[in-house]
């Protein structure tokens, strides 16, 4: 079955509130009616799309840690993130951002991977996922809420050592990593 071949469902807005907002991220509530005219709420979190950045250099990877406040710890993933607040601009535009921004490095070859979806059941938001090649080293500028940053090179092999061990368990990681394979093994 195709995607066009699938059936809809509907699902009809009655009514929209905000409940919710910060300069990150928009929390709404809305009225909704069914297919079967059945009534409820749907909360959602309204969020800007991001980048993801795979940096391949010698057959490993640049990976970067930071404490992530609602786990409480520390986790190691793939450079990402998007643009300030009243920023705009190209996907690739915001991946080569975020390179220089949390590795320093830039990047003279890019290739797109995949877009794809985050939380869908709770959030509109999704990323862009691209591979970084042919590396030059440079300073991070990191923003403030990223100053515990580290970054480390690790050879792939180590990096599917940490994945199959739940030392990476960054969702969007890990989803990204599955494209840099399926295409590395076409």
């Amino acid at each position: 079955m195709s995607d066009s071949d699938e059936p809809t469902t509907a699902i009809r807005t009655l009514s929209s509130k905000v409940v919710y907002e910060n300069p990150w991220m928009t929390l709404r509530e809305d009225a909704i009616e069914r297919e079967d005219g059945s009534r409820g709420i749907y909360s959602v979190i309204d969020k800007p799309d991001f980048a993801l950045v795979l940096p391949l250099e010698n057959d490993g990877f640049h990976l970067v840690e930071e404490y992530r406040y609602p786990l409480r710890a520390r986790r190691w993933q793939f450079p990402q993130g998007g643009f300030p607040q009243g920023v705009t601009g190209t996907p690739e535009e915001l991946a080569t951002a975020e390179l220089v921004e949390e590795t320093g490095f830039t990047a003279a070859t890019w290739a797109r991977l995949g877009y794809l979806n985050t939380a869908h059941g709770i959030t509109n938001q999704c990323f862009h996922v691209f591979l970084a090649t042919d590396l030059t080293p440079g300073e991070p500028h990191r923003e403030l809420t990223e100053q515990d940053m580290r970054q480390r090179w690790f050879p792939r092999t180590e990096v599917e050592r940490m994945i199959r061990e739940g030392v990476i368990t960054d969702d969007s990681s890990l989803a990204a990593y599955l494209l840099f394979t399926m295409r590395v093994h076409k």
